[in-house]
């Protein structure tokens, strides 16, 4: 089996594989197969869901209950996190954060906060929102290191690990509209 094999069948139950098995098919990874955002940037559009971080934040471990999706869209310049019930639950709403983002090298993706907040459940005609403007006051980025059409590996500023499996089911366009926002001209 190989080692993107190996694993994406450890993205399956990430806990039961544990922190340093995970780091070394990672890392094994990023050296063999390293992404090139500027030859191959097409892969990083849609909605991505976290498998795996590094990070202790409780925003970042990954739960049943608990969808925590990145929806990119890098030739409209546009990001959302958005953390939300799983399953049925998913109409509820969630937590979004919103970005610009912009693909600065070969694996650097720059990203600019704009606004984050509450999402609620349709109501009536409409769907309930608090999204309130971010001030960011640091230059964050993203590096994507490994990327193909199923599997998303990169670090962040702080130097978090994460990996991350497409949703195909789901479309970044949808997304973004339980945000508010419409698709870039």
């Amino acid at each position: 089996m190989s080692v993107r094999d190996q694993l994406l069948d450890a993205l399956r139950d990430p806990a039961s594989v544990g922190d340093q098995r995970m780091r070394g098919l990672i890392e094994t990874l990023e050296r063999d197969c390293p992404a090139d955002l500027l030859q191959r940037p097409e892969p990083l559009k849609g909605v991505w869901e976290l498998r795996w971080s590094s990070s202790r934040a409780p925003y970042l471990r990954v739960t049943p209950w608990i969808d925590n999706l990145q929806v990119l869209d890098p030739a409209g310049g546009r990001a959302m996190n958005l953390l939300r019930p799983s399953g049925a639950f998913a109409a509820l709403g969630g937590i979004a954060v919103l970005a610009r983002i912009e693909i600065e090298g070969v694996q650097r993706v720059a990203v600019n906060f704009e606004r984050g907040g509450w999402i609620g459940p349709p109501l009536g005609g409409t769907r309930l929102r608090w999204l309130r403007r971010v001030s960011q006051s640091y230059p964050a980025w993203l590096d994507i290191t490994v990327l193909d059409e199923e599997l998303r590996l990169c670090r962040g500023q702080a130097g978090t690990l994460f990996a991350l499996r497409r949703r195909q089911e789901l479309s970044p366009d949808d997304l973004f509209a339980l945000a508010g926002t419409v698709q870039p001209c």
